[in-house]
């Protein structure tokens, strides 16, 4: 019913930036929210940054990356960002993209595929 693709990813050295965007599309009927998870080798997933819209616009990052990184999002186009700057090779993971989607009459969260972003030098 709804598809994320991510793109942007790849690989930076140390200090570098990526840019990444993930674009919704699909059956459904509004996104609540859109955001960004990341696993790296060995770890759990955990919650980069995200966005939400109720009227207001509320953007919630984990502490390591809030100084560094910027969500974005493109209501129009069923989109979000990730502008990531400062990169640190603890940076390195696959970004998943997500979103809680209202799909009928229910409230789902969809995951992307995921997207690797290496920080090395």
């Amino acid at each position: 019913q709804v598809q994320l693709v991510e793109s942007g990813g790849g690989l930076v050295q140390p200090g570098g930036s990526l840019r990444l965007s993930c674009a919704a599309s699909g059956n459904f009927f509004s996104i609540n929210t859109m955001g960004w998870h990341r696993q790296a080798p060995g770890k759990q997933r955990e919650l980069v940054a995200t966005t939400t819209t109720h009227g207001i616009t509320n953007d919630v990052y984990q502490d390591s990356v809030k100084d560094r990184f910027t969500i974005s999002r493109d209501s129009a186009k069923n989109t979000v960002y990730l502008e990531m700057n400062r990169l640190k090779p603890e940076d390195t993971a696959v970004y998943y993209c997500y979103a809680e989607v209202w799909t009928d009459y229910e409230l789902g969260e969809y995951w992307g595929q995921g997207t690797q972003v290496t920080v090395s030098s």
